[in-house]
């Protein structure tokens, strides 16, 4: 019999943490890590529609009870499991000119999606977005900490009097991806490097014409 998505009966789970946040005194590394990935299985195996706590403690190991007393719900474990894989090492790439580095992010971003089985977790946390607004808002923290490291790309590429000082780094790398994101998720189109590149180089034709400079002060 297929498990409801509602919790039961019991006291009142505690407030959602905000991505980035810290229970104190909480959950051990392990715990949370076995959690995360039992969700992400869960998500590659059934998507989001298929997931359901009940799967989730199965797969971790963690009595439904508890994931019910520390997350609160479905929702909270997927907001849990994108909090936890913002807490990465990933840095952008540093080919030494600007031109190399949308590139190499384009191409990181493309081939990402590649591997069916690599890809569906991601997918289904976009999916996920639609149906919850604690997801969406838990993705939207994600990719804008992602955005927020590819700054350095556009440092590096002022520091080499490659682009104007005034370069809004966040507009830049979304124009970068949001052809790729577009292909991948609204068309269904085949993705290749070219095809990567190409969004690559229009974002840094436009970058250098300064479509994405920060409008000037008002004196």
């Amino acid at each position: 019999m297929t498990e409801q998505r509602t919790s039961p009966p019991a006291d009142p789970p505690p407030p959602p943490l905000a991505p980035g946040t810290r229970r104190p005194g909480g959950r051990t590394a392990r715990t949370r890590a076995a959690v995360r990935d039992a969700v992400l299985t869960g998500l590659a195996e059934h998507g989001y529609p298929g997931l359901t706590v009940e799967y989730v403690a199965e797969h971790s190991g963690i009595h439904k009870t508890t994931l019910y007393r520390r997350w609160g719900n479905l929702e909270g474990l997927l907001v849990d499991a994108l909090d936890l894989a913002g807490e990465d090492s990933w840095t952008p790439p540093d080919t030494g000119s600007l031109e190399g580095d949308l590139r190499a992010l384009a191409h990181t971003t493309a081939a990402s999606f590649e591997d069916s089985t690599a890809a569906a977790a991601p997918t289904a946390f976009i999916a996920a977005a639609f149906h919850s607004e604690r997801a969406a808002k838990a993705l939207n923290a994600f990719y804008t900490e992602r955005f927020a490291r590819c700054e350095a790309i556009v440092a590096r590429a002022v520091s080499r009097r490659e682009l104007d000082p005034r370069t809004d780094a966040g507009a830049l790398v979304r124009a970068v991806v949001s052809p790729l994101f577009f292909r991948l998720f609204i068309t269904r189109e085949p993705m290749d490097e070219a095809l990567a590149d190409r969004s690559a180089d229009a974002a840094l034709a436009a970058a250098r014409a300064g479509v994405f400079n920060s409008p000037a002060e008002s004196a």
